[in-house]
């Protein structure tokens, strides 16, 4: 991506606050500018190597995957937005986030030491947040420059290069197929096998009964046990689900387990779908 691009923008501006806000565990801040790619390798392996055992780690992901999905939606090819567009939206981001109203002025200095240390070590704090708000206003007013600038590329750049459900869907070899699931919905696989990776997609369909979820599995062509690929609760089951290794399996399987999935199917499968590698 070129430094004139809202991910070059953005990566100018907070290069050097990443260490520091990874250092003082505001991770969370980052989620957006890491799902827009505007992190260089070194700062993406950073946060990479924070956030793996971090408490923080599930919130972290959704707001990633937040970020992504809706540049995904937006993402409209065939649009051609207004010459200059973009150069407008940086300049107006940029005059908002130099107008913004000034802090109010800090209170004449005690010369009390122990009250000027407290002065000052909330000085430092409130400063801290002012910052951090501003560059969260300004990652979201960037986020929204990427997504109205989707038609030109940006969006399809970020959607294409970071989020593995994009990556198939994109995909010039993306083959699709839609069955009925028992009881109502349908499940569709998107697959390719350049990115040897399908999607799955649950369209209507009701959630497992409680204390149950649906749980995907491939069936290795080599007739192999089952491997199990994560399950779907009923807050993950509309959501698409991205399984590798499309070239070694022959199928896909759904089977209604325990809450936490099994290392083996339990059930008979509610769904068998053929796949084409």
């Amino acid at each position: 991506m070129s430094e004139n691009t809202s991910g070059g923008f953005i990566r100018r501006m907070f290069a050097n606050d990443i260490a520091t806000d990874l250092a003082e565990g505001r991770v969370l801040e980052l989620a957006e500018i890491y799902a827009l790619d505007a992190v260089n390798d070194d700062e993406r392996a950073m946060i990479d190597d924070y956030i793996k055992d971090a408490p923080e780690r599930p919130e972290f992901l959704d707001r990633v995957r937040e970020a992504r999905e809706a540049l995904s939606v937006s993402f409209a090819p065939e649009e051609a937005p207004p010459v200059g567009l973009f150069d407008n939206i940086m300049e107006r981001i940029t005059t908002d986030a130099v107008t913004q109203p000034p802090a109010e002025p800090a209170a004449p200095p005690v010369a009390n030491p122990a009250v000027d240390d407290l002065a000052a070590a909330r000085a430092r704090r409130a400063e801290r947040t002012r910052t951090g708000g501003a560059r969260r206003w300004i990652v979201g007013a960037a986020a929204a420059a990427v997504i109205a600038l989707g038609g030109i590329g940006v969006g399809a750049y970020v959607s294409a290069q970071n989020d593995p459900v994009n990556q198939v869907l994109q995909a010039q070899d993306v083959q699709k197929k839609s069955a009925p699931v028992p009881g109502g919905g349908t499940a569709t696989i998107s697959a390719s096998s350049a990115k040897d990776s399908f999607v799955v997609l649950m369209d209507g369909v009701a959630p497992a009964p409680e204390g149950k979820v649906y749980q995907l599995w491939t069936l290795p062509k080599d007739g192999s046990a089952p491997v199990p690929q994560g399950t779907m609760d009923a807050e993950t089951l509309s959501k698409p689900a991205v399984v590798k290794g499309l070239s070694s399996a022959s199928s896909v399987a759904i089977t209604v387990e325990p809450t936490g999935g099994s290392s083996a199917p339990t059930t008979d499968p509610v769904l068998v779908v053929g796949l084409s590698a």
